[in-house]
C-alpha cells in the first residue's frame, strides 16, 4: 500500500483499478480494510481508493493529537485526491466516514460527482452524546490498548449483528488494533461536528442511503431523514445486517452499490 506525506500526517492508502475514482472512507474505529469487499469488487470497474484515516490502520495521528475534527479528516481526503490527480469522485462513506463524507462534499462540493452515505445521520451532536464521546475518549487514553480491547468487546454485537458470525473476527480484529490517542483524537473532533441536513438538501446528484435492517446505531428511520432530506437519493435497506451491511452481506451491499454507480455512467 502506497502513502503519501502532507503537512498533517502520511496517509496510507489503497489504490486499485482504472476508470472513474471511487473513494470510500472507513468509520471508527476501523481502518481501510473494513471495505475490502468494495474494493476487491469495484476495482475491477473503477479506480478504488480506500485510504486510512488520520490516527487509524497505518496512517499516523500526526503533530496534533487532542483532537481530530471531520474538517481535519476531510482536508487530508482533498490532499490525497490532489496527490493522485483526481478531479472529482464517486465518494462514499460509513458511520463516521459518512459524516466526513457530508463534512468533505460541504467544503469541496465541484470534487464530489456521486455521494454514498450507509449507516450514518447528519445531525449535529447532541450535549448528552458530546459528554459520552468526550467520556470516552478519556477512558481510552487512560486505559490504552486494553481499553480499546474492552471497547470492542462491548460493541461488538451492535457493530455486527450476532447471527453474522463470518464477519465479526474481522470487525473485532480491527477495532482491537485501533491507536488509542487517534481514536480518542476523532471522539473529540466528531463531538463538535455541525449539522449537516441543510447541506443534504442541496446536493444536485443522484445520491444512495444505504442501512442494515438491524443497525441500532443509526436506525432505518435515521436512513429514512436522510432520503427525504436529499433531492434525488435511493434508499437500500440491507436485511440481515447491522453497522456495517458492507461486511455483514457484502453481496447485497455490493449489488446496491453496482447499480448507483451504473446510474452515473456518463455519456460517451
Amino acid at each position: 500500500m502506497p502513502d503519501i506525506r502532507t503537512l498533517a500526517t502520511e496517509i496510507h492508502y489503497e489504490n486499485r483499478g482504472e476508470g472513474p475514482a471511487l473513494l470510500l472512507v472507513h468509520g471508527h474505529p476501523f481502518d481501510h480494510t473494513m471495505w475490502q469487499p468494495q474494493i476487491d469488487r469495484f476495482s475491477a470497474t473503477h479506480r478504488v481508493i480506500a485510504p486510512d484515516l488520520r490516527g487509524y490502520g497505518r496512517t499516523p495521528l500526526g503533530a496534533r493529537r487532542d483532537k481530530t475534527g471531520l474538517g481535519d479528516f476531510a482536508e487530508d481526503l482533498i490532499d490525497l485526491l490532489d496527490a493522485l490527480r483526481i478531479d472529482d469522485c464517486v465518494l462514499a462513506g460509513l458511520s463516521m466516514g459518512g459524516q466526513i463524507a457530508m463534512e468533505l462534499y460541504r467544503r469541496h462540493p465541484d470534487r464530489i460527482r456521486g455521494l454514498v452515505l450507509a449507516d450514518t445521520f447528519p445531525a449535529a451532536e447532541t450535549d448528552e452524546g458530546k459528554a459520552a464521546r468526550n467520556a470516552m475518549a478519556d477512558r481510552l487514553l487512560a486505559g490504552g490498548a486494553q481499553a480499546v480491547r474492552e471497547y470492542a468487546d462491548e460493541v461488538l454485537d451492535r457493530m455486527v449483528a450476532p447471527y453474522n458470525t463470518h464477519a465479526a473476527p474481522h470487525v473485532h480484529r480491527m477495532m482491537c488494533a485501533t491507536d488509542p490517542a487517534g481514536a480518542a483524537a476523532a471522539l473529540r473532533g466528531r463531538a463538535e461536528r455541525p449539522d449537516y441536513r441543510e447541506t443534504l438538501t442541496k446536493v444536485p446528484f443522484p445520491a444512495l442511503v444505504v442501512v442494515g435492517r438491524d443497525d441500532s446505531y443509526t436506525p432505518v428511520a435515521d436512513a429514512e431523514d436522510m432520503h427525504a432530506l436529499l433531492p434525488h437519493s435511493t434508499l437500500a435497506v440491507i436485511e440481515e445486517a447491522a453497522h456495517l451491511p458492507n461486511l455483514e452481506r457484502p453481496d447485497d451491499f455490493n449489488a446496491v452499490l453496482e447499480n448507483y454507480l451504473r446510474s452515473l455512467v456518463r455519456p460517451n
